[in-house]
């Protein structure tokens, strides 16, 4: 009798951490007795039948590897419910009973829409910007934000050998996480996150205080949904007098090898994912909660919330000048 088989995939943007998730999965999936098949390019290769036969010798020594070795893309066509059931039958045909789906939201909009299709979907969020809200952590946030704060803490040495202010921008199209840690951890003059109102002219007003006060160097960090960043930097040094200079970091911050924390969280959360394909459960999402591995339904975690820390945001303010 044909074994049965259980997919994996990356979708959306890459994470570090995402290789050890695809790591975890493959190697519990064998050893309770499934083969599995990588996906590669996302539901873009399940569509077009971009798949390779993942074992143990696949996934030796990716770990520590950033990226993703199955590749990722964005796909459009799988908005289209034709192509769900397109892709549910060609799961069905290559004997797959589930696959693990790592990525962001939407990428969990898929996996529910395939789950509905009848493919039992588990998600993993994976995502460097910490805004998936069923989860309190995602993998690759750990790895991205250490890649930022030594960015910045570079971009800091040279600042202050020319008196200059560096106004940063990081990843964070909808959510502040990455830029309120960063600027916290760098001793940043001003955090500007879309999350929070700011007064541009309390900003500038805060730069000419620390300037003031005897301060060479001036960070300013800015998150990826507030933009203008440019124009911020132009309009600092055009209302202080003060030469500043635009960084805008980019996709440096998805690359590098996953830290500890993120290789731990991915292996435990490929772990838990393959543990509920194994009972026949779908259509969940594996997460985070006070510390402890759970699981949500999709369509549940998609409606959450997930709450910006202002206390946090508050802190930076009050001790970093």
């Amino acid at each position: 009798m044909e074994k049965k088989k259980i997919g994996v995939l990356t979708s959306g943007g890459d994470a570090p951490g995402m290789n050890a998730a695809v790591r975890a999965v493959t190697r519990t999936a064998i050893s309770k007795g499934f083969e599995v098949i990588g996906i590669r390019r996302g539901y873009n290769g399940l569509l077009h039948g971009d798949m390779v036969p993942l074992d143990v010798a696949a996934v030796s020594d990716i770990i520590q590897r950033g990226g993703t070795m199955i590749y990722t893309a964005r796909c459009l066509e799988f908005k289209e419910w034709e192509n769900v059931v397109k892709a549910a039958d060609i799961c069905k045909e290559n004997n797959m009973c589930g696959i693990v789906v790592i990525g962001g939201d939407g990428s969990f909009r898929g996996a529910a829409d395939l789950s509905k299709a009848g493919v039992p979907c588990v998600g993993i969020p994976g995502t460097i910007d910490n805004d998936i809200q069923c989860s309190e952590y995602t993998i690759g946030y750990d790895t991205a934000m250490n890649t930022v704060v030594e960015m910045i803490d570079k971009l800091r040495d040279t600042s202050h050998s020319h008196e200059r202010c560096a106004v940063v921008e990081v990843m964070g199209r909808h959510a502040g996480h990455i830029a309120v840690n960063t600027g916290l951890s760098c001793g940043a003059t001003a955090v500007l996150v879309p999350e929070i109102e700011f007064d541009m002219n309390a900003v500038i007003k805060r730069i000419k205080e620390v300037r003031a006060a005897g301060k060479k160097q001036i960070i300013i960090v800015v998150a990826e949904g507030v933009g203008h960043t440019e124009e911020i930097a132009r309009r600092v040094e055009a209302e202080t007098g003060i030469e500043s200079r635009a960084t805008i970091l980019g996709h440096v911050q998805r690359g590098g090898a996953p830290t500890v924390r993120d290789r731990v969280i991915a292996s435990e959360m490929g772990y838990y994912a393959v543990e509920l394909l194994e009972k026949g459960i779908g259509n969940r999402v594996v997460g985070m909660k006070d510390g402890k591995v759970y699981d949500v339904d999709i369509q549940e975690a998609l409606s959450m919330k997930k709450p910006f820390n202002e206390r946090l945001y508050r802190i930076c303010n009050e001790i970093n000048f």
